[in-house]
């Protein structure tokens, strides 16, 4: 998934599912919390990479459960678009990446986020200097 979508909250805060996602993210996905380079935004993942996650928190020991990962899946929603592509956000989840009413939905790799749209533009200019964006082609191998 890439690319960036403004979107914004309607009365019921539901959000639309961008068209260049909808294939991407399919007819079923989870949204929980997510972080991004100390910013707090929402992560959507597609129902195989759900599955994949779950697998992996399963395989977990005990120890390495209590280090906190369940807080992923506690806080998840499984979200089913309606005929309009609208999916509904719960209260705590909007509470928790600051989302008031416009937000950004970006396409991330595998996943997609959701940020407030003030915490993503704060976040944007953190990461848009030549320093830090070379590093980030050096992360991922370029």
């Amino acid at each position: 998934m890439i690319g960036k979508y403004p979107a914004k909250l309607d009365d019921k805060t539901r959000l639309f599912v961008p068209a260049k996602l909808r294939e991407e993210l399919g007819e079923r996905f989870y949204v929980t919390l997510g972080t991004n380079g100390g910013h707090r935004c929402l992560t959507m993942y597609p129902a195989a990479a759900w599955q994949r996650l779950t697998e992996n928190y399963n395989a977990l020991s005990q120890s390495q459960r209590a280090k906190g990962p369940n807080v992923l899946f506690n806080n998840a929603i499984e979200c089913n678009p309606d005929k309009q592509f609208r999916f509904a956000l719960n209260s705590f989840l909007t509470k928790f990446a600051g989302i008031d009413r416009e937000v950004m939905i970006v396409g991330c790799a595998g996943q997609a986020e959701i940020w407030d749209v003030a915490e993503y533009e704060a976040y944007e200019a953190e990461n848009m200097s030549p320093d830090k964006l070379l590093a980030a082609l050096e992360a991922i191998g370029l």
